[in-house]
């Protein structure tokens, strides 16, 4: 009897890894497709499955049951998981939103478009992880638990990345950490 796709990718062999991918990817693709907003959601998805796959290979165990079923419970919970971070993400507006906030004089728009355009470019520049944090906590005014709650993470993660974030920020528009203070409200 032949060693199965799972035990030869706990093994190591990384041909039974290409193997395992273009023997499920089919599978895979259609229950992410349909789970799933966006064909790049899918994409996602179905790249964390597979890595999850090959971290767990060594698990199968084949009086528990088929490969596949291995599979689908493996890419069934990912799915889950992913449904639910993004039932628990805020809904965000579109950009186009701020264009219709009003202002005050010309002025004083030009001048805000080119600080919020400043702030946006290194705020972008920062990880992802780092990025979602900043924008729950600024632009929707969740507390450090409330972030922690909604995307998963560690309560201590959530402020270092609040914290590292906000200093790389004001270094990269050299903003003085006095400069931001004087400006705020008491």
């Amino acid at each position: 009897m032949a060693e199965s796709l799972l035990n030869r990718i706990a093994g190591g062999d990384a041909r039974a890894v290409s193997e395992c991918i273009e023997h499920f990817s089919g599978l895979v693709w259609s229950l992410a497709r349909r789970l799933t907003r966006t064909r790049a959601d899918a994409e996602d998805a179905v790249q964390e499955i597979f890595t999850d796959i090959w971290r767990s290979a060594a698990r199968f165990d084949p009086a528990q049951g088929s490969e596949k079923v291995f599979v689908m419970t493996i890419a069934r919970r990912r799915l889950i998981d992913r449904l639910r971070r993004a039932s628990n993400e805020p809904r965000m507006e579109s950009v186009e939103v701020l264009d219709q906030l009003p202002w005050s004089d010309a002025t004083s728009r030009a001048e805000v478009c080119v600080e919020a355009e400043r702030a946006a470019q290194a705020v972008a520049r920062l990880r992802p992880d780092q990025q979602q944090v900043l924008n729950l906590g600024i632009l929707h005014g969740l507390t450090h638990s409330e972030i922690a709650a909604r995307t998963g993470m560690p309560l201590g993660t959530v402020k270092t990345y609040m914290r590292r974030g906000l200093i790389q920020v004001r270094e990269w528009l050299e903003v003085s950490a006095g400069d931001v203070t004087e400006g705020a409200q008491p």
